[in-house]
């Protein structure tokens, strides 16, 4: 594994060092009250809703401080079947807000999951009466708010219904139950974050991988940005920055507005400009969140291991 860095930034990577062999793949929350990782699993084939179909769990990695690797034995599920789950937030009473794209039954929600006792709650499950595509990827606000992608991925990818909704990003407020799509612009929607201040919302389109195992460069394969009016509302579209090779799938910003993309060949950095200054180089990485005693460690996931990179930067 290589690791690269552009000299004139002072973005600069210390180590690249394997956490775990598992079959990690999204919505990676570090828990520090825990010093533990959660993670959605690889879909593995199933029994719901029927023999051979897929399913996904919930697992959590019990670290070590800084010490890795680890052994497996310290992977272990919280929920066996977690409804197709994908990414994941925690909200701000440190549960677990997980995206659940749902099959053909049960269908796609936003849900909560306790993370002691394993209580699940359905917070959101619809839209004007239809049922949700499939929820990608979440980020809680500092408001309690609850932002979430809902491509189609479920329906292009043969577990889910024909969508009824477009695909979207959807602004949930737990206060009151409203449920607001803030845009419909985006061909796939998929990884979000909000800046530093939550005046700038960046998220993935990952539109150039439509059909499965598909990549289509005429597609978009870039992060957007909008300016956030008021905490709710979204304007000033534009493109960041086309992400190559590949398409955009989990995007994470630092403390200082830096940027962290998946693409083909690793984790791609970018300023708040949307140059790119630096690369984590990790052919296979899918996800990240910022975790660690000082939360200067990019946690990775990348199907078959999760991956510490031990920066100069540090989470929000």
């Amino acid at each position: 594994m290589a690791i690269a860095h552009t000299p004139r930034t002072a973005f600069t990577v210390h180590a690249l060092t394997r956490v775990v062999a598992t079959d990690a793949h999204e919505g990676p929350v570090y828990v520090a009250q825990d010093d533990a990782l959660y993670f959605t699993t690889v879909p593995r084939a199933g029994d719901v809703p029927v023999p051979g179909e897929s399913s996904v769990a919930i697992e959590r990695v019990a670290l070590d401080g800084g010490s890795f690797p680890l052994e497996p034995e310290r992977v272990s599920a919280i929920r066996a079947d977690a409804n197709m789950a994908n990414g994941m937030a925690l909200d701000l009473e440190g549960r677990l807000v997980v995206c659940e794209q749902g099959t053909r039954s049960p269908h796609a929600a936003i849900t909560r999951l306790d993370r002691k006792t394993g209580t699940r709650e359905i917070l959101v499950d619809s839209f004007d009466g239809l049922p949700l595509n499939s929820p990608n990827d979440v980020v809680v606000k500092s408001d309690g708010t609850i932002w979430f992608t809902d491509p189609s991925y479920g329906w292009l990818q043969g577990f889910r219904p024909r969508p009824q909704q477009p695909d979207a990003v959807y602004r949930y407020d737990p206060r009151d139950g409203s449920l607001t799509l803030v845009t419909d612009s985006l061909d796939k929607p998929n990884g979000l974050a909000f800046s530093p201040g939550e005046t700038v919302l960046y998220v993935g389109d990952s539109g150039a991988n439509h059909e499965p195992g598909s990549y289509e460069p005429t597609r978009p394969h870039h992060v957007m940005a909008f300016d956030v009016v008021q905490g709710r509302e979204l304007s000033d579209e534009r493109v960041l920055r086309e992400i190559t090779p590949g398409f955009p799938d989990g995007i994470k910003v630092d403390s200082q507005g830096r940027l962290y993309v998946s693409s083909f060949s690793g984790v791609q950095v970018l300023d708040p400009s949307g140059e790119r200054i630096g690369e984590i180089e990790l052919a296979g990485a899918v996800n990240f969140t910022f975790g660690g005693p000082d939360r200067d460690v990019l946690f990775i996931t990348a199907d078959d291991a999760i991956w510490a990179a031990h920066l100069d930067a540090t989470g929000p």
